[in-house]
């Protein structure tokens, strides 16, 4: 195996400064801990990052720019003499803090995440000013340059020969410009979130559209979770690039090579996940779930998200003001318990976007309020074993996203889920491909039929309902995590021979 250089914006640990000196903290995320189950198990492998705080730069001081190895288990700490187990080498990249403001709060979010998303009135925006290019070539431009200079040099300090893989929005330039400095190395990026078609990059300006579609293109292989993101990549560079395209194949051709592109569905730790739910620490938010809301054989519907615009949270909730308006038999009967991570709280659109939630549970708690019984118990908070005792005690588990590129919400959820929960997922998430033959299948701008979804999930027979969670649980535990990644190294060692 050739050593592998990873890139990602956010990292798969965090230093702290205590009181009694630096401390690790583990990434947080779906993609960290995708990521890590690689990492761990690679004899050379080096992961480049972002500085995420003060002492993440004082720590880059202190090594002068270089990778610090660092042991994952039993505890996170910088290797020493007595470490034993597996390590891994991180490299923390400083971004000065205007620049990465540009970079991510103008660029990265909300301008690529609401395009990829769908998530624009086009009527009224988005608006493409003279602030916007500079923000794309001050931050998004130089950022990637940076980050791409980081990677070239973990590259070259291996001979030149590794295996690249590069992740998300955040760099679609980095391919291209490492490629220049790189030629012998394997490259390829994994696009996480949905891409969309043509018309939809139309958005942006030709110089940012464009060059984006290029810098992918610098790369083996671009990936992504489902076949339709891998049809709508290879149309854009017919479309919009007027290059030769073999859809059968999945291949672009830009003469002297090849680009493919590929569908890798996500899963995710199989047994991380069960190791968690056994947990003493999920056991007591269980038993504390158990007591305030479901008393007296109430019902829970639950949702776990952050609070993006793109997880169609207000349109959940008004989904659930619906049903409680046309059945009221369930009024006192059933909670719908929703543990949301505020998300991105420095971009406005984010910022709106949580307001409109709280404005709409507060409406429907007025409305159907009664004595002892409140609709909606929304917790602000970061808490995945609250998440996953909530996902175990639940009748029905709400994914009703706009769109997403995978959503392993709902792939978590079905693994440890103790009350035959029937899942509603929206057919715009990647998951959908996987798991849709065991859920109800929601469309994320019907109202009416999310709440139909809703009474008919609290209502259907318990068989059925076992049935469908089994099969779902199975489809889970069949394509395990370290398979999605073990996957795209074989591909990528096979293309080049």
């Amino acid at each position: 195996m050739l050593p592998v250089v990873l890139l990602s914006h956010r990292g798969p640990a965090t230093f702290r400064r205590t009181p009694s000196g630096l401390t690790l903290k583990r990434g947080a995320g779906g993609l960290v801990t995708a990521l890590m189950g690689l990492a761990e198990h690679l004899d050379d492998a080096v992961w480049v990052c972002a500085a995420s705080n003060a002492a993440d730069s004082m720590v880059i001081t202190e090594h002068e720019g270089h990778s610090i190895e660092i042991a994952f288990s039993p505890e996170m700490h910088v290797v020493d003499d007595d470490t034993v187990g597996p390590t891994l080498n991180v490299r923390y990249v400083e971004v000065e803090q205007e620049r990465h403001e540009a970079f991510y709060t103008r660029i990265a979010n909300p301008l690529l995440w609401f395009v990829q998303h769908g998530l624009y009135g086009l009527a009224t925006e988005p608006n493409i000013t003279a602030e916007t290019h500079e923000a794309y070539e001050f931050g998004y431009v130089a950022v990637n340059k940076q980050f791409a200079e980081a990677v070239a040099d973990e590259v070259g300090r291996r001979g030149g020969k590794a295996i690249v893989l590069l992740q998300d929005y955040h760099f679609y330039l980095v391919g291209e410009m490492v490629r220049q400095r790189c030629p012998d190395a394997i490259i390829s990026h994994f696009v996480h979130i949905p891409w969309p078609s043509p018309d939809a990059w139309r958005v942006l300006p030709v110089q940012m559209r464009e060059g984006m579609l290029r810098g992918l293109l610098g790369c083996d292989v671009v990936a992504f979770h489902t076949r339709r993101s891998a049809r709508n990549f290879l149309s854009c560079a017919l479309d919009m690039l007027d290059l030769p395209v073999d859809f059968r194949a999945g291949t672009i051709d830009l003469g002297d090579r090849k680009v493919a592109a590929r569908a890798y569905p996500i899963s995710v730790d199989v047994d991380s996940v069960e190791t968690l739910a056994a947990s003493e620490e999920v056991a007591a938010h269980r038993r504390g779930l158990e007591s305030t809301l479901l008393a007296d054989s109430r019902h829970l519907i639950v949702r776990v998200d952050r609070t993006d615009p793109s997880k169609n949270i207000v349109r959940g909730f008004r989904a659930f003001g619906l049903l409680l308006d046309q059945h009221p038999e369930l009024r006192g009967r059933v909670t719908f318990l929703a543990s949301l991570m505020p998300s991105r709280q420095d971009v406005p659109e984010y910022a709106d976007y949580l307001a409109q939630v709280g404005g709409v549970v507060a409406e429907i708690n007025a409305r159907h309020h009664a004595e002892g019984w409140q609709p909606i118990d929304m917790r602000l908070q970061e808490d995945l074993a609250f998440a996953v005792a909530a996902f175990q005690l639940a009748d029905v588990l709400v994914v009703n996203a706009v769109s997403d590129g995978m959503n392993l919400v709902a792939k978590e959820a079905v693994l440890v889920n103790q009350r035959d929960g029937v899942l509603l997922l929206s057919e715009n998430t990647g998951a959908h491909d996987e798991l849709g033959d065991f859920a109800i299948t929601v469309q994320p701008f019907d109202l009416q039929q999310q709440a139909d979804a809703m009474f008919e999930a609290l209502t259907m027979d318990r068989a059925l309902r076992h049935k469908l969670l089994g099969g779902a649980a199975d489809t889970v535990r069949g394509n395990e995590v370290e398979q999605w990644l073990r996957s795209q190294l074989d591909d990528l060692m096979e293309m080049k021979g």
